[in-house]
């Protein structure tokens, strides 16, 4: 993957910044209006929720975005290596579990899941590519002590 495509290694903390936002907002909303979003389903939600929902979905996105499209300090070889095998588990996780989920689940189940499967990917993404540059983070440690 082309560093050139990626976003200034400090757009992630903007993207955690929005993604805890939205976690933020989500918990509160819940706590304000218990069935807040079963309301916009059924069509007759208070005003401004859609605008709340829009919001939030963007804030989502673009936290999600900035959270796996950010360079590294350090971004080398090895480091894009790591992302772009992180990138191709992350697709095939995604389609693996939203074939499971078409054979097991009815229509109407299937739409939630279809919505998830659109964040789903990007959150893969992330959970392995910090993950495995943990890992390379510990391993280096590991080296250093040793010498």
């Amino acid at each position: 993957m082309k560093s050139r495509f990626l976003f200034p290694h400090y757009y992630r903390r903007v993207g955690y910044f929005c993604f805890i936002a939205v976690i933020l907002f989500g918990i509160v909303f819940k706590i304000l209006h218990p069935h807040g979003f079963a309301q916009e389903l059924h069509h007759d939600a208070q005003p401004g929720m859609k605008l709340s929902h829009d919001t939030t979905a963007l804030l989502l996105l673009f936290g999600l975005i900035f959270i796996a499209f950010s360079k590294e300090k350090i971004e080398d070889e090895h480091i894009s290596l790591i992302r772009l095998e992180s990138l191709q588990w992350a697709v095939y996780l995604n389609y693996f579990i939203l074939a499971i989920c078409v054979v097991f689940t009815n229509t109407i189940e299937l739409m939630y899941i279809i919505l998830t499967a659109v964040w789903a990917p990007l959150i893969f993404f992330i959970i392995r590519f910090r993950w495995m540059i943990f890992r390379l983070n510990r391993d280096a440690a590991k080296e250093v002590d040793l010498s």
